[in-house]
């Protein structure tokens, strides 16, 4: 059974979500600020925190560095913070995923269980070296894309993209995260080359380049890659 610990200053909301996730079959801890969410992580080892980033007494980003000191376990925040720098902010502090409030229940427990798949796949080293879509195989130890049987011809830049983002299947990458691990830090505000490269990678992989399936745009946050 998943474990979920569930940490947010509302006590409504975490009796909402503590009720809904049972009910969905998760076993589920609460805390409701920052050094008893800490405490909880270590003792109950979770296989995904949620997290709200106003808390009484830390700020959720520090939460964030504090379970990164130890662990990788998928962090989905969940925030009033509506705000692309927030956002940003807490992808590059290492969280998994950003949910604003007002939230769906049904979305948030898809992004849940995309969370949690995302944490078996990265613990399987045979499981995480193909990366299949619909449309296309990304072969992550041959360093190679085939579609529809034929290889797909790539740049090396556009394999440092897809890799990357492919590594992080179904994960928010922020457009900083990627262009510091492609190009470097000093082009981490360099947006443009993104939406280029992006963009050729679309007409090359996706069936319909201007609907995109697998290579998606969070709209000022960065991007996503889903098989």
């Amino acid at each position: 059974m998943t474990t979920v610990l569930v940490v947010d200053d509302e006590p409504q909301i975490l009796r909402a979500l503590q009720i809904n996730l049972h009910a969905h079959g998760y076993t589920v801890h609460t805390a409701a600020n920052g050094a008893d969410a800490l405490a909880s992580a270590a003792a109950h080892r979770p296989d995904v925190v949620v997290l709200d980033l106003g808390l009484p007494d830390m700020d959720g980003l520090e939460v964030i560095a504090g379970l990164r000191g130890w662990t990788a376990v998928p962090i989905i925040v969940l925030s009033a913070r509506h705000a692309s720098e927030e956002k940003v902010a807490a992808l590059d502090a290492g969280a998994d995923d950003y949910v604003t409030k007002p939230f769906g229940l049904d979305e948030f427990l898809a992004r849940l269980r995309a969370a949690q798949r995302r944490s078996e796949t990265d613990s399987d080293g045979a499981a995480s070296a193909t990366v299949a879509t619909d449309d296309f195989v990304v072969d992550l130890q041959a360093k190679k894309v085939m579609r529809g049987g034929q290889r797909v011809r790539l740049t090396p830049t556009e394999w440092s993209i897809l890799e990357y983002l492919a590594r992080n299947s179904g994960r928010l990458v922020s457009q900083q995260q990627l262009l510091t691990q492609v190009w470097g830090p000093a082009y981490a505000k360099e947006t443009q080359y993104l939406r280029v490269y992006i963009g050729q990678l679309r007409r090359k992989l996706e069936p319909d380049p201007a609907n995109p399936r697998h290579l998606l745009t969070e709209a000022g946050m960065g991007y996503r890659f889903e098989p």
